[in-house]
């Protein structure tokens, strides 16, 4: 009975860690205080971007961030990511 109440409450941990949306507005920061250092938003909105799917943008975000050695978390690249769609990509 134990063993069934702490695999239950793992794995209600595991999917409300799952379902909290993104914060846009907290991306938003992260992106304007680090994004800007190698480009401006000119290249979210040029005609032949690489970014085209959901995945491909939250990828690309990840690569950029390990790129500049910032160690954010995942819920940085969510929110920077969330709110790169928002503005700028339009994803779904």
């Amino acid at each position: 009975m134990l063993k069934t109440v702490m695999i239950f409450a793992s794995l209600s941990t595991v999917i409300s860690a799952g379902t909290q949306a993104a914060d846009a507005d907290a991306g938003k920061e992260l992106v304007d205080n680090n994004c800007v250092r190698c480009h401006n938003s000119e290249i979210y909105t040029r005609p032949n971007r690489m970014v085209t799917t959901l995945p491909g943008l939250h990828k690309q975000v990840r690569r950029c961030e390990q790129m500049l050695g910032l160690t954010w978390f995942d819920e940085d690249v969510d929110n920077a990511s969330a709110h790169l769609n928002e503005q700028f990509y339009k994803l779904r």
